[in-house]
């Protein structure tokens, strides 16, 4: 493990190794997704789904850097990145939904590393934002992209909260216990950016205009 990541008074960082190790996973997890979509559907433009995946994760990952509040200890209010997440699900179903969210999980470790303990990686960026890929559970059904997004927000949502229960416990405030603290911190900030979103995905246009792309995908 040293020979990726190195110990410092303030947690873990990056060796170059490291860096390395997580774009050569990132492009595997896109060409398993090219690989599974091609298995699963013949008939479907495999290369106008890679594009879009390709889009989502790229739209995803500048709206994350669109911070309406970041609080000290991790966790911020973005415009809506969790959204772009969701879409690829919402477009091609779970699978492929969760292949891309899980893709833009390493790219976020990437470009924004947080490291206080090796495992929390996993949690923290694979396991929880692998987890917006969910939304494809309800690609097929009515109102399919809010079912979706409050499903996929959740199980980030719950892996947010293991990781803050288990990893983060000694910044619980003073008087709270580690698994209420972060049931409550982690529950404010996603809760905040998922309210703001699906405002806006419950306006008609926007309704309406993602439906569209959805049929073009």
């Amino acid at each position: 493990m040293s020979f990726f990541i190195t110990s410092t008074d303030n947690g873990y960082v990056l060796k170059s190794a490291g860096y390395i190790a997580l774009v050569i996973l990132f492009l595997s997890v896109l060409c398993i997704a090219t690989f599974l979509s091609k298995k699963r559907e013949q008939k479907r433009k495999n290369t106008k789904e890679l594009v879009y995946c390709a889009m989502i994760i790229a739209l995803g990952t500048v709206a994350s850097f669109l911070k309406v509040y970041e609080f000290p200890f991790g966790g911020t209010v973005t415009l809506c990145s969790m959204l772009f997440v969701c879409l690829a699900g919402y477009f091609y179903g779970p699978a492929t939904g969760v292949l891309t969210a899980s893709a833009y999980g390493i790219l976020q470790f990437i470009v924004q590393p947080y490291i206080v303990f090796p495992l929390q990686v996993l949690v923290d960026y694979l396991f929880a934002f692998g987890s917006l890929g969910l939304s494809g559970l309800f690609y097929k059904s009515k109102n399919g992209l809010l079912k979706g997004y409050l499903i996929g927000v959740l199980g980030r949502y719950l892996f947010a909260v293991i990781s803050g229960w288990i990893f983060f416990s000694e910044y619980a405030w003073e008087g709270w216990a580690a698994l209420p603290y972060s049931l409550v911190y982690n529950g404010i900030y996603i809760g905040a950016e998922a309210l703001l979103t699906v405002i806006i995905i419950s306006v008609p246009a926007v309704k309406k205009g993602l439906e569209r792309i959805k049929i073009n995908a």
